[in-house]
Parts: C-alpha cells; structure tokens; sequence
C-alpha cells in the first residue's frame, strides 16, 4: 500500500477525516480547562491544488470541490467548512488545501497546546515555517511513533492523538495496533483516532477484527466507501478508529457520513457505515 497526500489533498479520505477532526475539536472546546493535540504524521501543512501531483489526480475536485459547490452543505460541517475559509479553501475552484495541523490548529484555543511530528527533513521545516510565530505550537522532525511514547501522557490530561500515516508499508497496520495498547496505558483520559484507507478489505478487515478482541472499551468505527470494493489496487473507501469519542460523535457521522457518501459517491457502490468495535 502507498498513500502519498500530496496527489489525494482535498479528496474524500481529507473531507472525511478532517471534518471528523473538527467536531472532535469542538467538543473538547466545551470544557474551559486546556488539552493537548499531538498529530504523528503531520506532513507539510497545505498542499497546492495547482501542483502538479494535484493537478495529475484532480482528486480534490470529487471531493471538497463538490463539497464546496453545494448550496446547503450538511450542518455538521459548519466548523470545518469555517475553518477552511479562514485557512484561503473556498469557492468552487480551491487553490490549496490545509492538512490537519492548520486545521486543528485554527481550532484550538490559546490556551491550548499542539504538538505535530515530521519525519521527512524538507517537509518537517516546511511545517515548521507554518507555525514559526505561534507559541502553541512545536514542531519536531521524528518518527511519529517515537513520539507516542516520549510525549504521553500530557500535562493537560486530556486531549486528541491524530494518526494519520502514508501507509506505505502494508506492516503499517500492525504498527498501529501495537501501539494503540501503548497509547491506552499512558493515556486512558486521551481520545485518539486513527485513520485508515481501504484498498484490500481483508487487510483493513483483520485490523478491526483485531480491535474486537484486543483493543480497549469505548472504541468506534466509522467508514465512507465512494466506490464498490472491487479492486484491491484502487481506495474505494476509508475509515476511522476513535478510541474514546465523544458521546456525541457517533450519531453526528451517521447523520454525515450518510450525507457525504451521497454526494461523494462514484458509483453505487458507495456506502457508509458507523458502529461500535467495543462500546
């Protein structure tokens, strides 16, 4: 498997997810007391939509363009779609689209502190130049789950862990379930999502098969599918684990994910799904 953002930006795995992001964001914004945001495979921060990886799929046509061009956009996605236009994504032909550190960034409150992990040198001091006046903020060229394990537990004691990585490893799955126990051990108050594509089934199939019987209470699954999963080479779809959701979360993406897999669908084969892996 190999998910290089720069040619999917602004596609329906980044609406999904990020919209996601944003209500999770929000919720944790209901309470005055500050939390900790720590994003493992933050990238650069915005991509062009002129470039030339963008520009060579057009995925983001099919998916925030579209979004953008409706009239009346689902509710649930006023805070994300405010957001986008205070970060310049608007009108029917975005030039650029924020990844998920300006987003949850714009999100965030004074008082609250956000950490985003690079690896890759250039792409980690082109993050960093992003956020170079913002005192929330740091930035650190090191393998995200390097970071999982020196950064927790927070100060804050309550927060988001984003794991968002390219997947270019078919180990990666298993990585992750790795270390999603170490995650519950330093930080149980913490809700942490996780998200995945969804090429081969059988590969995102064992990895929530595994969760059902190892992973901890209070985890969610929530899926949008464009497509018919008819061909292991192609993403028909993509996911999120929500370890500790908020209460609200999963009626809010059963309301929207039934939204977006309309409008975002490709054939009819597109399709949503959101339930509990262990409640």
């Amino acid at each position: 498997m190999n998910y290089r953002h720069a040619y999917h930006a602004g596609n329906f795995a980044d609406v999904m997810k990020h919209a996601s992001l944003a209500l999770i964001i929000n919720y944790l914004k209901l309470k005055e007391k500050p939390f900790f945001i720590l994003d493992t495979h933050a990238g650069t921060g915005r991509t062009d939509l002129a470039g030339t990886e963008a520009q060579k799929t057009g995925e983001y046509r099919d998916g925030i363009a579209r979004i953008l061009a409706e009239e009346k956009p689902h509710e649930l996605l006023k805070p994300y779609l405010e957001t986008l236009a205070g970060l310049g994504c608007a009108g029917p032909e975005p030039t650029s689209y924020p990844g998920s550190p300006l987003i949850a960034s714009k999100l965030a409150r004074p008082q609250d502190r956000l950490t985003f992990c690079e690896l890759h040198p250039e792409d980690a001091e082109t993050l960093r130049g992003n956020f170079h006046r913002d005192k929330r903020v740091k930035v650190f060229e090191i393998d995200g789950y390097t970071a999982l394990k020196s950064m927790l537990p927070p100060k804050e004691r309550r927060g988001l862990i984003l794991i968002d990585p390219p997947f270019e490893s078919r180990s990666e799955f298993e990585r992750i379930l790795q270390e999603i126990e170490q995650i519950h051990v330093r930080f149980a108050t913490g809700t942490v999502m996780i998200w995945y594509p969804i090429k081969d089934p059988s590969l995102s199939g064992a990895f929530v098969e595994h969760l059902e019987h190892t992973g901890p209470e209070k985890t969610l699954r929530a899926e949008l599918f464009i497509r018919a999963s008819d061909d292991p080479t192609r993403m028909s779809g993509c996911g999120l684990i929500v370890i500790n959701p908020p209460f609200t979360l999963k009626d809010q993406l059963t309301d929207l994910f039934g939204w977006l897999k309309d409008i975002l669908a490709h054939d009819t084969g597109a399709r949503a799904r959101v339930e509990w892996i262990k409640k």
